[in-house]
This record gives structure tokens, sequence and C-alpha cells, in this order.
């Protein structure tokens, strides 16, 4: 399996590229990184170093894969963090030049645009941009619970809710809606939910909440949960595959309190996690 990843990168710590990429390769996938931001580290840490790329150069990167003869081989598209608006037709025309050599490649966008309790943290214009060209565009998209609503003006204060938001979300494009970060009026202490939904059903997957709030973590669940949705061609079975190695490594940085998911320490929960959850139908 080969999946073009164009999201930021950091040197140091693992959000974006730096955490999707590995967590796919140690699953048996290639991946060909293209970045959209070059960061000393995450901003959360209060301050960086660096700076965002143009959309001349992620065209330029695509187009020097294409001139290997090499988009046909490709399987899937993942676009993450997008550092400004202006680069934006630049992964849509990267989407397009994949899916004319290999029509059946699936693009994935994980819609960064903020997070509960912080807000909208993108640069002008992205958020925008997502809404009204990436999501489109879509077969699969990946937002966390304060993006379902930010995308879809719905409330996702229940279940029911979130499940109708997400419905919203497949009918502006794509066919498969994954939601992470998920905590309603109607989740259980102690836990936290996923959910997924396609034409043939919906599901959730529950798992203890860990004591943690960690960058990056939202990035490595959305690359696997593509690449697991890329091979087994079934949502739930993605969900779990995906959850169950992010829960462990989760757990581990929080056993060990690090700020920084310890990705290359847990890397063997993404091969055989340490537990196992399922995505129920409901």
């Amino acid at each position: 399996m080969n999946i073009l990843s164009i999201q930021s990168h950091v040197a140091f710590g693992h959000v974006g590229n730096s955490a999707a990429v590995f967590a796919l390769q140690r699953i048996g996938v290639e991946v060909w990184p293209v970045h959209t931001v070059q960061f000393s580290n995450h901003p959360g840490y209060g301050g960086w170093r660096g700076r965002a790329f143009d959309g001349g150069l992620i065209h330029d990167m695509v187009q020097g894969i294409e001139e290997r003869g090499m988009l046909r081989a490709c399987d899937g598209v993942l676009s993450g963090y997008v550092g400004s608006a202006e680069i934006g037709p630049a992964i849509l025309d990267a989407v397009a030049r994949v899916k004319a050599a290999n029509p059946q490649a699936q693009y994935c966008c994980d819609p960064v645009i903020g997070d509960v309790g912080v807000g909208v943290y993108v640069q002008p214009g992205v958020a925008d941009f997502i809404r009204q060209q990436a999501i489109p565009a879509a077969d699969v998209a990946t937002p966390n619970l304060f993006e379902l609503a930010h995308l879809t003006g719905r409330s996702t204060r229940n279940t029911g809710e979130v499940l109708q938001a997400a419905h919203a979300l497949r009918h502006m494009g794509p066919r498969i809606v994954m939601v992470t970060s998920l905590m309603s009026d109607e989740t259980p202490d102690g836990a936290i939910e996923l959910v997924t939904c396609d034409d043939a059903g919906s599901y959730r997957l529950r798992t203890p909440k860990l004591p943690i709030a960690a960058n990056g973590a939202g990035d490595v669940i959305s690359a696997l949960f593509l690449a697991h949705l890329i091979r087994t061609g079934s949502a739930p079975e993605a969900l779990s595959c995906a959850a169950s190695s992010v829960f462990g490594i989760l757990k581990r940085t929080a056993e060990a309190g690090s700020r920084e998911i310890l990705l290359i320490e847990a890397q063997d929960e993404l091969v055989k996690p340490s537990a196992t959850f399922r995505a129920e139908s409901f």
C-alpha cells in the first residue's frame, strides 16, 4: 500500500507527518510525505521556529512523484494540517492527479480546524477551504467533535445529534465519516467515544478516558483509519484497529507522564495492541 500524506512536519515531537508517517510505516504501509509546514515543534508549546510552505512547492513535490510514474500505485491521499488557505488548491490538485492515475484511490481529509476548549486555531481562510472545497472532494473525513460541529453548524450534545451531524457531513461529500474525541451527554463517566458511519450503518466504539490530552493522537488515528479501511474495506473494522492502537500508545504515554506521545517506545501497539476495542452497531 502507498499513501501520499500531505500535512505538517515538526523536527521535535510527533504531530502531522511526524506522527502519521512512522505509524503507517510500522504497519507495513509505504508513505510519501509532503509537508505543508516545517516547524521546530508543535505550536502548543507557545513558541516555535520554522515556516509554512507555499502551494508551488507542494505542487512540485507531487509532480515529481508523478514524473516517476508512481501516482498510479498510490492507494490513498491523506491531508491534515493546512498552514494557509493558499496551499489548498495544490492539495486538491494532488488528489485529482492521483485519482486520474488510479480511480480506486481514496482521499481522506482530516479537517484540522480546532478543538473543544481551544476553538479555531488555524489561519484565516483555512476552515472555509476545508468546508467548501476539501470536504466535498473527500471520500473519508475524520473530524473531532469540535470540527464536526464547526463544519456542519449542528449541535453535538448527544449521540443522536452527533449521528445527525455526521450524516450531514456525509451529504457534503465523504461517504465515510469517523468522529473522534466524542464526549456527549450520554457518554458514561470515565469513557470517551468514537463514531463512524457509512452507507452500511453507524458504529460506536468506547474506550476508558485517559488522563492525557496529547497532541498528535488525532493525526495517528486518522492515518491508521485510512490504511485499515483500504485494507479491510470495513469502516467498523478500521475503527477498531485504529482506536485500539492509539489507546495503547496513549496509555503508555499517560503512565510515563510524557507530553509527547510515545510513538516510538510504544510502537508495538501499532502492530499488536495490548487491548482490543470493538466498534458496535447502534
